[in-house]
């Protein structure tokens, strides 16, 4: 996406988007190894430092070493691990209908913790990585499948590859949408209801978590913390590398070999070792990892303009330009996130 967007529109536009997604991935990528630390040594005993150092190898060693189709297979299996937020659902004692009604009807609060709240919601659904990730794995994808053309140039195949681009983004987001809803309805019918407001690190939670709902639901909840962040951190290195890489012309694509895209891997390598980094700092990874959600979901409002922008514009779509409804719908987005984003800069603003 940065290599397109870069032809139609000011650099400079791309560079401080493409920074600001380097800087919230980084911030992402050492919460995550240290909350899978602090999990694991909770679990099962053992220097936090030590499984902050294995895990950050174990990320930069599978995007290096692993061939592209074993990689992807991995990453989908890793999937499963987010069930486990499911599973704790039966753990716990929910108040269905409260739940049910709101949902419906939240309670709404027009306050600096609320709306940054709200943005680091959003921000972990639509976050700029995401995009740099998804678009550059089609690419991936058509280098693995030569029979693949992009659509500008093959719009005959535009049919086949719309209907499977839909279905892998409604299961998808439809997939992440429930699993996000159970850990927020997790947390709220264990731990906020309890009084148990503020965390300080996965560990914490979890061991929270036992007496309330169990010794089951806690090794659910420290597994899903593993899972969660063996998906999630060679995501958010990769999608740096892509949108580093992509920016500045240099050869990108797990499908490569190392010695064939060293730039592309070395970025991998250094964003996840400054992540690792990050953990050996005063700064808690509880409060990094929320923060770096509000950071996406700030950075993610430039990037949907843009990428809105570009995907109703013939000239760069060809015969593929998105429809009404996508328009519709993705406007309406884009306005609640930067709506969102202003309202909570402006409280904070006004509160300090």
């Amino acid at each position: 996406m940065p290599g397109i967007s870069g032809r139609y529109y000011p650099s400079w536009i791309v560079y401080v988007c493409v920074t600001l997604l380097v800087i919230a991935n980084i911030i992402n990528i050492g919460a995550d190894i240290g909350a899978m630390a602090d999990a694991m040594s909770g679990l099962i005993g053992g220097s936090i430092i030590l499984y902050v150092l294995i895990f950050g190898a174990v990320c930069i060693l599978m995007q290096i070493f692993l061939e592209y189709r074993q990689y992807v297979r991995i990453l989908k299996w890793l999937t499963l691990a987010l069930f486990t937020y499911i599973g704790t659902l039966f753990f716990v004692t929910i108040d269905w209908m409260a739940l049910l009604h709101d949902t419906v009807f939240p309670p709404i609060a027009f306050n600096s913790a609320y709306l940054t709240a709200i943005v680091a919601i959003v921000g972990t659904t639509i976050s700029p990585y995401l995009f740099f990730w998804q678009s550059s794995q089609e690419v991936e994808d058509m280098r693995e499948k030569p029979e693949r053309e992009p659509l500008k140039d093959a719009p005959e195949q535009a049919r086949g590859a719309d209907q499977r681009i839909n279905l892998d983004t409604l299961v998808g987001m439809g997939f992440s949408t429930v699993i996000a809803l159970a850990i927020m309805v997790t947390a709220a019918a264990t731990l906020h209801k309890n009084g148990i407001t503020q965390i300080e690190s996965s560990a914490q939670a979890a061991e929270a978590l036992k007496p309330i709902a169990g010794s089951f639901a806690q090794f659910l909840f420290v597994l899903g913390i593993l899972g969660t962040g063996l998906l999630a951190v060679p995501v958010l290195g990769g999608s740096a590398a892509y949108g580093v890489g992509e920016t500045l012309k240099w050869p990108t694509g797990l499908n490569r070999k190392p010695k064939e895209a060293k730039a592309f891997y070395a970025t991998i390598a250094l964003a996840t070792a400054i992540g690792v980094g990050l953990d050996f700092t005063p700064i808690n990874p509880m409060q990094a990892l929320y923060w770096s959600a509000v950071i996406n979901g700030v950075v993610a409002v430039p990037v949907m303009i843009i990428m809105m922008r570009m995907a109703t514009q013939p000239r760069i779509m060809g015969e593929q330009t998105i429809g009404l409804t996508l328009k519709i719908f993705g406007w309406i987005a884009t306005v609640f996130m930067a709506l969102a984003a202003i309202a909570m800069i402006a409280t904070n603003v006004i509160r300090f």
